[in-house]
C-alpha cells in the first residue's frame, strides 16, 4: 500500500488522499475477485465510489494548478488474498486506510474542501463498518474513524 506521512499544506494532504484512492481502486479488484453474491457487488460499488472521488480530485488538483500524483502501476498488498475471509479483511483494511488520509486532510482544508474531506471520511467509515457487518468482525464501529489505533 502507500506510505502514509503528515501533510503540510491542503494541496499535500488532497494529493495523499488521492494516492489512498488510486490504492485503494487497485486494492477491489484482488478483494471483488474473492467474494461472491451481495459482497461482490459491495465491493463493485465501493470500488465506484473510490473512483468518482479520484475522478472529483484529479479535476480539483489540475484546475487548481495543484500536483496531481500519477497512480502506481500496482501495488503492495499487506498479506495474500486468497479467500472471502481475506478479501474482507482487505476491504475493511483499505477503508480504514483511505479514511486516514481524508482524516489528515481535515485540519489543512477549509470551506468546501474540508466538506469534501470530511464527506469522503465518513464514507470510508460507513464503507468500513458494513464490511465489518459482513465478515462477522466486533466491535462494528471505531471511536474514531481514520486515526491510528
Amino acid at each position: 500500500m502507500i506510505p502514509h506521512t503528515a501533510p503540510r499544506s491542503a494541496a499535500e494532504a488532497l494529493a495523499a488522499a488521492l494516492s489512498a484512492e488510486y490504492a485503494a481502486i487497485w486494492a477491489y479488484g484482488p478483494i471483488g475477485v474473492r467474494l461472491s453474491d451481495t459482497a461482490r457487488t459491495a465491493a463493485r460499488a465501493a470500488e465506484a465510489a473510490h473512483r468518482a472521488r479520484r475522478d472529483a480530485l484529479i479535476l480539483q488538483l489540475s484546475s487548481g494548478g495543484g500536483q496531481v500524483p500519477a497512480d502506481r502501476a500496482g501495488y503492495a498488498l499487506p498479506y495474500p488474498v486468497a479467500d472471502g475471509a481475506s478479501a474482507l479483511k482487505l476491504a475493511i483494511e483499505i477503508e480504514e486506510r483511505t479514511a486516514g488520509f481524508w482524516r489528515a486532510a481535515l485540519p489543512h482544508t477549509t470551506g468546501a474542501d474540508r466538506n469534501r474531506a470530511l464527506a469522503a471520511l465518513t464514507d470510508c467509515a460507513l464503507r468500513a463498518t458494513r464490511w465489518r457487518r459482513t465478515a462477522g468482525v466486533t466491535p462494528l464501529t471505531v471511536p474514531f474513524p481514520g486515526r491510528p489505533a
